[in-house]
């Protein structure tokens, strides 16, 4: 078993101070846990949650929760994965034996608990600097160059991808895309509405196009992502909520939309009380994007008289050991665009410029490179 080792990665210690580059400690792997040497990560907007005060996690942190790489080395008992094994990870592991995954909700592993500790299950951490412990974003912290992980959050990858793509498909892709097949079950015929068109948004318009709906309208007030959605599947794109209402409106000769899908970076009481009203009878209103802890008020009378829906969604619903592989096999034999998703390449030294890109709408999904291929 290797020793402990050195690796850089982008950590906080609180919020407003942004992602701060510096060394840490990295233990040997454990039982069931694997040391991955990362290629890529994903630079999801809930990373950016967590320096802006809006996720409420533990301090200090290493950033990052969608990451790609090679597995480094491997504890006791890893049957999984082996060293030399390519590997994406999954922001929610699946063990494949607790309640939920033996009930086909991988998504809500129990083994997933200490993702805002970033502790491992017997109690201890695997970063550390100058005596403190350091927590990885949902037990992972892919803005390191190596982390330790458990084993139950490592899915085997095809040879044939490239680090970059398969990064994003450990969180944004599964989260947008079951975001609409599995937790809002669309179906062929239907129309759509989606806020927000970024990371997550976007394969939540992938899914529903997939799923066979015949309007998908997105919400965005960032003009390249409106755009942008209508390479991805899109077939209207509006500013604002009142303008989208308008035209649900008359383009359904007022039956409204069968489902609206909320994948904003914020969610906001208004905007669930918009979707709420775009949403026709039987409809369902699927949030998926967070918000900053607000409560959220709307008259019964809006749920009870259209038997409207109104429902959570992690991870998408997505089982990652059988989602993950299926999606990156949609992309191989093109059904799933992820080219398309990757605005813009960074090293880990430009992981600040990447989040004010991000926040200046110019990204639909940035990814650091530790290493080339």
């Amino acid at each position: 078993m290797t020793d402990t080792i050195t690796t850089r990665a982008a950590v906080t210690h609180q919020a407003h101070t942004g992602w701060e580059i510096t060394e840490l400690e990295l233990d040997a792997p454990k039982a069931f846990e694997v040391r991955i040497k990362f290629y890529a990560s994903g630079l999801c907007h809930s990373d950016h949650h967590i320096t802006e005060g809006d996720a409420p996690v533990r301090m200090p942190v290493v950033g990052g929760h969608e990451g790609a790489g090679i597995v480094e080395s491997v504890g006791e008992h890893v049957r999984r994965v082996k060293p030399g094994d390519r590997v994406v990870c999954s922001y929610i592991p699946a063990c494949g034996t607790c309640r939920p995954c033996s009930e086909g909700h991988q998504s809500m592993c129990v083994k997933g608990l200490n993702a805002g500790t970033g502790m491992f299950l017997d109690g201890t951490f695997r970063f550390h600097k100058d005596g403190e412990d350091y927590g990885g974003f949902c037990s992972l912290g892919t803005f390191s160059q190596y982390a330790v992980v458990s084993e139950y959050a490592v899915i085997p990858l095809f040879d044939d991808i490239p680090f970059d793509l398969a990064s994003i498909s450990g969180c944004g892709v599964p989260t947008g895309w079951g975001s609409a097949v599995y937790a809002a079950g669309v179906r062929a015929g239907q129309t759509v509405v989606v806020f927000g068109a970024g990371g997550v948004g976007s394969n939540a318009v992938q899914g529903a196009r997939y799923a066979g709906a015949r309007d998908v309208i997105v919400v965005d007030p960032v003009e390249f992502k409106r755009e942008n959605s209508k390479t991805l599947g899109a077939t209207h794109a509006f500013a604002d909520a009142a303008e989208a209402h308008d035209f649900v409106v008359a383009h359904t000769w007022g039956q409204l939309a069968d489902h609206v899908i909320l994948t904003p970076h914020i969610v906001t009481e208004e905007m669930v009380n918009a979707a709420v009203q775009m949403t026709g009878k039987g409809g369902k209103v699927t949030i998926t994007g967070i918000g900053r802890g607000e409560a959220v008020t709307l008259p019964g009378g809006f749920l009870i008289g259209y038997q409207r829906e109104i429902r959570g969604a992690l991870f998408g619903d997505c089982n990652p050991t059988y989602d993950i592989p299926r999606l990156l096999r949609m992309y191989m034999e093109g059904d799933l665009k992820l080219d398309e998703l990757i605005t813009r390449r960074y090293t880990l030294d430009q992981v600040n410029d990447a989040y004010q890109d991000l926040v200046d709408g110019k990204n639909i999904r940035g990814v650091i490179i530790h290493e080339e291929e």
